[in-house]
């Protein structure tokens, strides 16, 4: 059965939009020539009663290397996920981030503390114990 053309061409143009936009991210973000932040890692967030978890993807990152920090309403995650490659190697391709990364999430109303944290799979767990 022929494929319809146009179909086709629109695919490839939302493919290539999508790559644009993973190079621009990636590339052209404000500071990261300077070591400022240049990525954030995707997260979930699941409340129950009396807490918060929050499962936050690092693959690549050294667990001793991630630095937690709650002030007020907000928790700050940082660290950095280094360049990995062989030596003498040709880059075809560079879609994962690297260098330094910083995550700001702005936590409900009321007060928490760091209950626990988890590392596995290459994902951080922490455990938002809610303060009464």
């Amino acid at each position: 059965m022929p494929r319809d053309p146009f179909k086709l061409m629109w695919s490839e143009a939302l493919d290539m939009l999508e790559r644009a936009n993973r190079l621009q991210r990636r590339f052209f973000q404000p500071g990261a020539q300077l070591g400022r932040p240049c990525w954030e890692p995707p997260l979930d967030i699941f409340e129950t009663e009396s807490e918060l978890a929050i499962l936050i993807a690092l693959p690549g990152v050294e667990p001793d290397s991630v630095t937690l920090l709650i002030d007020g309403g907000t928790l700050f995650i940082s660290a950095e996920r280094p360049m990995s490659g062989t030596g003498g190697s040709v880059l075809r391709r560079l879609e994962i981030p690297y260098g330094r990364f910083e995550r700001h999430i702005d936590l409900p109303p009321g007060l928490f503390e760091l209950g626990g944290r988890s590392w596995a799979n290459g994902c951080l767990t922490l455990s938002l114990r809610k303060i009464p």
